[in-house]
């Protein structure tokens, strides 16, 4: 049986976070819960390579973690210009959090993937607007046949000049479009890409509402303009999938996987990302399916503060089963 090879891009932050609770946990993120969520579930199946820039003083200690998982290639992780994020995450309550920045890595570039042309999957979790650049799915798109999956969050937040993480309008979002197969975001992320073509003043503000109103018009647009699926994670609720069957679009919600206790939610769109990948690399428009392994990584990701949350393949098909009724 052919193997799989997943390429994972994006930061790996050292992170500093005060949990709703008070309590203090500090661990490297971001990408490092898409791979190796990815790597429980692939086990034997495939090689997962993850791509990043990290601080020299990062490099040994992260490589040392990812040693744990055999089909994890680290080869991709470099720190050559000595960059990669640091960043304190202070959470108001279990989903909401203020974020500051102190470090920046160098953006992935083409270069950094000439070798990785063969992947079946490309999942890009950026978490700031420069780490994974335009050129680089450009140049994914016209040199491998492998799926693209986006996270929305990197276009849509920023760093100032005084460390603060905020989120922003993706403005160039439609130069982007034709370059991604899945888009996924959350819901507030949704709302910083479907804008007005002008706004009053008094209308320009912070929205932090439920609403999903403009979700259907905003997945026709673009799933219009190159996506083949839109994925929008609604916390609790779960997540609302959009993809075109019969040149119609359709809409279904993806129900979450319920938990009892959530420890940390820090990295769970990181490990829906992962999750998404997996679900569709023996089958590229079951978008459905996808959804429920993104689903099963993202409430594993909520059971503690380590690694060892993920599960493995057959673990992680009892869980979907027994909320779905299928895989």
């Amino acid at each position: 049986m052919a193997k799989y090879n997943i390429a994972v891009l994006g930061p790996i932050p050292r992170d500093h976070i005060t949990t709703h609770r008070g309590e203090i946990i500090e661990k490297y993120g971001c990408a490092t819960h898409t791979a190796i969520g990815l790597a429980q579930l692939l086990g034997n199946e495939g090689t997962v390579h993850l791509v990043s820039h990290v601080r020299k003083k990062d490099e040994g200690p992260i490589k040392e973690i990812l040693s744990d998982y055999s089909n994890i290639n680290t080869d991709h992780i470099t720190s050559d210009l000595d960059q990669g994020d640091v960043i304190s995450l202070k959470f108001i309550d279990q989903n909401n959090r203020l974020e500051k920045q102190t470090g920046f890595m160098n953006p992935i570039v083409p270069e950094d993937l000439k070798s990785l042309m063969h992947c079946d999957v490309f999942v890009c979790v950026p978490i700031t607007d420069y780490e994974v650049p335009l050129e680089t799915l450009k140049y994914i798109k016209q040199n491998s046949q492998g799926t693209i999956i986006f996270d929305a969050h990197g276009p849509t937040n920023t760093v100032t000049m005084t460390g603060d993480r905020l989120v922003k309008f993706w403005i160039d979002r439609d130069q982007w479009l034709p370059y991604i197969d899945v888009l996924k975001m959350n819901l507030e992320e949704s709302k910083c890409c479907w804008f007005e073509k002008e706004y009053e003043l008094e209308n320009l503000k912070h929205v932090n509402d439920e609403s999903t109103d403009h979700l259907a018009s905003f997945a026709e647009y673009t799933l219009n303009h190159g996506v083949k699926s839109l994925i929008v994670t609604l916390d609790s609720k779960g997540g609302a999938v959009f993809f075109k069957k019969d040149n119609q679009i359709h809409q279904e919600i993806v129900p979450s996987i319920r938990v009892s206790n959530v420890v940390d939610t820090t990295g769970c769109g990181d490990s829906f990302a992962g999750g998404l990948g997996y679900g569709l690399l023996k089958d590229k428009t079951n978008y459905i399916r996808a959804a429920k392994y993104a689903n099963a990584l993202g409430a594993q990701r909520t059971q503690g503060r380590d690694f060892n949350v993920f599960k493995n393949i057959d673990e992680t098909n009892k869980i979907i089963l027994a909320t779905y009724g299928m895989v």
